[in-house]
């Protein structure tokens, strides 16, 4: 069994290009070459303030999952893009505010899971599809141009 696996990759801090480029490089040791990958586009942060534009783009892998427990399969690609987001600087402390809310800060490089095939399903460490998709162009417009014919068919609410 084939899986696709979308990713979105961002970077506000340092050389933004050269932050994704390397965690490109990073997952494709992990994963094999990408199948597909979106223009890079530019954003205005989303959900905190800083002076500092984003570089966003979303990249396509196939997978072979290792077992048919597709949750356990996003646990392990959730531990590799947390490793890989460390050893490029990304401090992976989180922050909450008085209210409970998630503080964001600038980083040199964001990875989240978007979807991995048609899987659909969260526990306490991971949610596919990510949550917030619909609320974020600086996904939605990458996404859209490496979509495949399938995605969209199980997705609809995101296209």
């Amino acid at each position: 069994m084939r899986v696709n696996l979308y990713l979105s990759l961002g970077s506000n801090i340092g050389d933004r290009e050269a932050n994704i480029r390397a965690a490109l490089t990073a997952l494709n040791r992990s994963y094999g070459r990408y199948i597909a990958l979106s223009d890079m586009i530019e954003t205005a942060p989303q959900g905190f303030q800083s002076p500092n534009a984003f570089l966003n783009c979303c990249v396509r892998y196939e997978l072979s999952p290792r077992n048919d427990d597709l949750l356990q399969e996003c646990h392990r690609i959730l531990r590799r893009i947390k490793t890989i987001e460390a050893n490029l600087g990304r401090d992976l402390t989180v922050e909450f505010d008085a209210n409970g809310q998630r503080i964001y800060h600038d980083r040199p490089i964001d990875i989240d899971i978007l979807f991995f095939g048609s899987y659909r399903g969260s526990d306490h460490l991971v949610t596919v599809p990510h949550p917030r998709i619909a609320e974020r162009n600086f996904v939605l417009i990458p996404l859209r141009q490496i979509a495949t014919p399938d995605l969209i068919r199980d997705f609809p609410e995101f296209f």
